[in-house]
């Protein structure tokens, strides 16, 4: 149940690309600030220029519509940043129009480019105007974005020392919530065991390059349980049609691999227990300036394997007791295997890893999060 105070704020997070579903971690974190939002008794409205389905939506949170011309998703950086650039006086009206509509005193804006953060309109002078910088902006996005963000809010120290060198002062480190679902417990003690003997190697990415999965499938060796691959389009892509090339590359490496099979995009409600089915969880990411993929298997007692890149070693091992799974970038693909096979043999270490990933991850529940984002933009 959510409650409503006097001390309730109102906050809007845009993102023109958001739709529930969506397999990629901005929307995702988005939504969960959002719902911690809600569940913490303030009025959070996410404003979305993507065409959204039918459905209950996300609970205490409304969904506000963006018109947003000349732009089909998926499109690409340069398609988006063209639209705004002619459209900024009219989408700036919109969104002062949602500040009054909706009596908002934040807007995060949750991408400098995707999230409108370039926006270069004035808002209201009681709006605190925060900028969630997901990633490091591109050099076209970043000056009229962090010159008007009274808040840079970053996932992670690695972001932050990215963005250090460009000289904002207001900096603040805000890790990305988990879509917490009560129905996802982790598995049993007797069936992680039995997991643990025969269950399923298991991949989740959206299609990007620097996720990795095509270099896993083209050098993956022999396993001796299935691999199982799931992989969607999200509604951004590094050029036109690339999304769509990588996946038909994807599955000519998965069609030469027996044990390997490919399947396409998981519900939102669906990511959890599928992770929680899993023996191991392998993110083969090139970066990663937080990895909510890692986190949210770990959050269902999952152990991740992953390369030692951005900010997977601060979330998988801040204290280095998970170092055994994480392996040097350079050692490639194969090392991933191998620390996964390690794992998967030695039963004491892996009934160990599941107690502490699944311990480490209940720091991430949206509630507490959205608590640290209201002290941030405070």
């Amino acid at each position: 149940m959510i409650t409503r105070t006097a001390s309730s704020r109102g906050v809007l997070l845009v993102l023109v690309s958001w739709t529930p579903d969506a397999p990629a971690g901005i929307e995702r974190a988005t939504a969960a600030l959002a719902l911690g939002l809600a569940q913490g008794g303030h009025r959070p409205v996410i404003a979305t220029a993507a065409p959204q389905p039918e459905g209950p939506g996300l609970p205490g949170v409304t969904i506000a519509g963006l018109r947003l011309d000349d732009v089909e998703f998926p499109c690409d950086d340069t398609v988006l940043r063209h639209a705004i650039t002619y459209q900024d006086s009219r989408l700036t009206r919109q969104i002062r129009d949602l500040i009054t509509e909706h009596r908002i005193d934040t807007v995060l804006f949750c991408d400098a480019l995707w999230g409108l953060g370039r926006l270069r309109g004035d808002l209201p002078g009681h709006v605190r105007r925060a900028l969630a910088a997901h990633v490091k902006p591109h050099v076209l996005d970043a000056g009229p974005t962090l010159a008007r963000a009274t808040r840079v809010l970053v996932p992670s120290a690695v972001v932050r020392d990215e963005l250090a060198a460009w000289g904002p002062r207001n900096l603040r480190v805000v890790p990305n919530a988990l879509m917490a679902d009560a129905s996802a417990a982790p598995p049993t003690s007797e069936r992680r065991e039995q997991l643990r003997r025969g269950g399923p190697v298991r991949v989740l990415a959206r299609l990007g390059p620097e996720k990795g999965v095509l270099d896993l499938l083209e050098a993956c060796p022999g396993w001796d349980r299935p691999v199982e691959v799931a992989l969607a389009e999200a509604g951004f892509e590094a050029s036109t049609g690339s999304q769509s090339e990588l996946l038909q590359r994807c599955c000519r490496a998965a069609d030469r691999l027996p044990d390997v099979r490919l399947r396409g995009a998981l519900a939102w409600e669906e990511v959890l227990p599928w992770l929680a089915g899993a023996a191991v969880v392998i993110v083969p990411s090139h970066r990663e300036t937080f990895g909510l993929v890692a986190l949210e298997a770990m959050s269902v007692g999952t152990p991740v394997v992953a390369y030692r890149v951005g900010n997977l070693p601060a979330l998988i091992s801040p204290t280095g007791d998970g170092d055994h799974l994480l392996v040097d970038h350079d050692e490639g693909p194969a090392a991933l295997h191998k620390a996964a096979q390690a794992l998967l043999e030695d039963d004491i270490l892996y009934a160990a890893t599941t107690q502490t990933v699944y311990r480490r991850a209940a720091q991430f529940q949206p509630r507490r999060i959205a608590d640290f984002f209201m002290e941030a933009v405070s």
